[in-house]
């Protein structure tokens, strides 16, 4: 039996959604081959690039032929945060370093832990906005109909 740390399997799960909502998709558009999937992924995901595309490429060689040649084409999406007291906005990227691992951690699984580890830089509310910057979305699905 093979033990795969909890991050490796957040990623391949993460994967294995976005291969079938893609083929979802390509049903509904009757598409008969899907050529690229552009996906965003919110910096506060904080994925493992290489795992996560590394879980797409293996996880598309086990579906129908109409997606196993697509080409994936990742893009991050940086973060941006708005305190909700004096509007101050930043990144999270910025404020990362400021957190333990398990805090980074925490928030790679569930962004909305970030309200419990993070602070408005400017004033220190922790009552602030996530305007951009989390989840995993499939952006873009070019294919070829018949």
């Amino acid at each position: 039996m093979t033990f795969y740390p909890p991050a490796i399997m957040h990623e391949w799960a993460l994967a294995e959604a976005i291969i079938s909502a893609a083929l979802q998709n390509a049903e509904k558009e009757h598409l008969q081959k899907i050529t690229e999937i552009h996906i965003s992924l919110g910096e506060l995901q904080q994925i493992e690039q290489d795992i996560f595309e590394f879980a797409l490429n293996e996880i598309k060689k086990t579906q129908p032929p109409i997606i196993k040649n697509a080409k994936i084409i990742l893009t991050i999406q940086p973060s941006t945060l708005q305190c909700k007291n004096c509007n101050y906005q930043w990144q999270f990227q910025k404020q990362k370093k400021q957190l333990t691992e398990d805090e980074s951690e925490a928030i790679h699984f569930i962004p909305e832990v970030a309200f419990v580890h993070m602070r408005c830089p400017h004033c220190k509310s922790p009552d602030f906005t996530i305007i951009k910057g989390r989840g995993v979305t499939i952006t873009n699905l070019r294919g070829k109909r018949p």
